[in-house]
């Protein structure tokens, strides 16, 4: 009998040594997640943080989902029915990235950036975007100058950037608009909200910690008629999808897609057509975009065909065609005009597009976007038109990926005389980025190309907004960015929103930047376009003029309240930095362990803002909340380290109920 249980003994302790598994017969893989977690100590802990979800995964889905929904409610990391929902969705992208990969590799290291944002992300891995041999420009081609030249005749025409509507079905007025969730004004559990009693109920036109009610959509639509009845066209930079990440469905999904559409069709002139473009959120699970790589590649059919039914009125079926066969990208030239219109699929740089992390294999150009992007640019060139590209997310942004937004930017540079502007979404407020030829040298002289970032609709970090840009009708230079809104804090903003203009670009800052254009004596100053070097003079004007500096975050926050703090010294710096980056790998957004686990909200990074602006909300429920249960995992193991070691806790402890906060 006792040889037979030595026996036993060593067969059991063979098993788990040949498994790589510690032997600790009471171990369970929450314990051993914990104790590493507890040992982080930041950058070189990023193998150590995966090998245990590592053998986790290779457990099966069920495990791996099983074991972070019983950490997440264990700990209170978020609701309960939070944690089942977000986990059961991404849990098995992660799981599946996770069997596929080394823990050791550089792709690795990029989850782990994604993930925990504990150390710097991998450097960028040189590639060089291939290119059609240069053609003879068409004799229509427009000539670009710093300063173009315009007749006192020039016409103009308007358009309208939407972004970030964030329509939300389910809303209910009447629900509770201050939950334990990270949104809220949804009847979850109950009245309040896990059966407490309303404490603030959700009103007729949103709340700000709540997304868009169909009222605040019609209401919107209203306001472009009355504002902009003549406008050209109208364009949107993604995101239509609510933040009730773990609710989604494919077919919640598909009722706000079609839902947004149906209204456009009813509520814009038909002079008025409508172009889109696909966000994070616009899909099922939220941020999931696999690669034609993938064996899981079909998961987003139903999406773009779907899109490709709902879009087929304003860009014809070649393009509906084109946005199935090239993931959601495609191409019109906006009719009676010398504009090519291109939609973008930013979601294939996404750093929370789970799916481009499932191989260790270099894949520089997911479903081939640059390929398309360029096939489109030199098609413009050759006619010699001007193109706009538009997408959700800004590929100057902290979570934007190093490797595919620099080659974006290589293509931006091949392009920049035929690209008239660029426009993204994604951060929620009215932003800028300035691209350059040479990063090294970020100067008026080098400016190259710039990118608009529209305000959101939704009012989670700001009173509702939309933007609407003057247009030179002969070059499409962006002449006026002005910003409509509607003020929350007007005491009659819930019987009936009132829009209206919260400011001009031009007339805010042309005075600040005119002294430092080179412009003739008697030059008309009407004809400045709003261009690269225009938007670079501006961050000039910031830095050496704070009240400027603070003027632009508290628009680009929509007069939000409560405001932003100052923005000083190294917060505005890194600010300053982030406008001054069309590709992330120059954004300055660094962050350390330390910086993560001393900030009450440990959830992600901001999309543009500046890394060290501590008034930035970065959980945001931007995507999903994997990411944060993890982080906040890892502060709370940390927290439990330090006090086990009788030292004071390296950061808050309200780790309770409490949910993100949206501002």
């Amino acid at each position: 009998m006792k040889l037979r249980k030595s026996l036993l003994v060593l067969s059991f302790i063979w098993t788990c040594y040949a498994s790589q598994v510690p032997f600790n017969v009471e171990r369970t893989f929450e314990e051993e997640i914990l104790e590493v977690y507890r040992k982080a100590d930041g950058c070189a802990s990023c193998s150590s943080l995966l090998l245990p979800l590592k053998r986790l995964a290779l457990s099966g889905d069920q495990r791996f989902v099983n074991t972070f929904v019983n950490l997440c409610k264990f700990r209170r990391l978020q609701d309960p029915d939070v944690c089942e929902g977000d986990v059961a969705r991404h849990g098995p992208i992660i799981a599946h990235d996770l069997r596929h990969i080394d823990t050791g590799g550089l792709t690795a290291r990029r989850l782990c950036d994604a993930l925990y944002a504990t150390c710097d992300p991998v450097p960028t891995t040189p590639y060089n975007v291939s290119f059609p041999e240069r053609l003879h420009i068409a004799p229509s081609a427009l000539p670009i100058t710093p300063l173009p030249k315009r007749s006192q005749t020039t016409t103009s025409f308007q358009v309208v950037h939407l972004s970030d509507i964030h329509l939300d079905q389910e809303y209910t007025i009447g629900s509770e608009a201050n939950c334990t969730k990270y949104i809220c004004c949804q009847n979850f559990e109950g009245t309040g909200g896990n059966g407490r009693a309303v404490k603030a109920p959700a009103l007729a036109f949103g709340h700000r910690h709540c997304d868009s009610p169909t009222a605040l959509v019609e209401s919107l639509l209203d306001a472009i008629e009355t504002h902009v009845p003549k406008a050209k066209f109208t364009f949107s930079t993604g995101d239509i999808v609510d933040h009730a990440n773990w609710l989604m469905t494919q077919s919640s999904v598909e009722s706000r897609l079609h839902g947004f559409h149906e209204m456009l069709y009813e509520g814009l002139a038909a002079s008025n057509p409508f172009y889109g473009a696909l966000g994070n959120h616009d899909s099922m699970p939220t941020n999931s975009f696999p690669p034609i790589t993938s064996e899981h590649s079909n998961k987003t059919d139903w999406l773009f065909s779907m899109l490709g039914i709902d879009w087929e009125p304003w860009i014809g079926d070649q393009s509906s065609s084109k946005s199935l066969h090239v993931s959601g990208s495609y191409s019109i030239v906006h009719p009676g005009t010398n504009l090519k219109l291109i939609s973008l699929n930013t979601q294939y740089w996404y750093k929370h597009n789970f799916w481009l992390y499932e191989s260790d294999e270099f894949r520089p150009d997911p479903n081939g976007i640059q390929e398309f992007l360029v096939e489109e640019l030199h098609s413009a060139e050759a006619l010699g038109q001007r193109a706009w590209i538009f997408g959700h997310i800004p590929p100057g942004a902290s979570d934007a990926l190093y490797d595919q937004t620099n080659y974006y930017d290589q293509i931006i540079r091949r392009y920049e005389s035929t690209i008239a502007a660029q426009f993204f979404g994604h951060t929620h407020r009215d932003q800028f980025e300035v691209g350059y030829r040479d990063y090294e040298w970020r100067s008026a002289a080098n400016a190259m190309s710039f990118g608009l970032i529209a305000p959101a609709l939704t009012p989670t970090e700001g009173n509702p907004a939309f933007t609407v840009y003057d247009v030179d009708a002969h070059t499409y230079d962006i002449m006026d960015a002005k910003v409509y809104f509607a003020n929350m804090s007007d005491p009659s903003y819930h019987v009936k929103p009132t829009w209206k203009l919260l400011y001009s670009a031009r007339d805010t800052y042309m005075p600040l930047v005119l002294p430092s254009l080179s412009v003739n004596a008697n030059a008309d100053i009407d004809s400045i376009p709003l261009d690269a070097k225009f938007w670079h003079h501006l961050t000039e004007v910031f830095e050496r003029n704070s009240t400027a500096f603070e003027l632009y975050r508290n628009l680009g926050g929509r007069l939000r309240d409560p405001p932003y703090k100052p923005c000083k010294g190294k917060c505005k710096e890194q600010t300053i930095c982030a406008i001054r980056s069309m590709r992330a790998e120059n954004n300055c957004a660094r962050k350390t362990l330390k910086d993560i686990i001393t900030r009450r909200n440990v959830a992600g990074s901001d999309a543009s803002a500046g890394a060290w602006d501590e008034d930035l909300d970065e959980g945001k429920c931007e995507g999903t909340t994997f990411p944060l249960i993890l982080q906040r995992l890892l502060q709370s193991a940390r927290e439990e380290s330090s006090i086990r070691g009788n030292a004071r806790p390296t950061a808050s402890t309200d780790l309770g109920e409490g949910a993100i906060d949206l501002d």
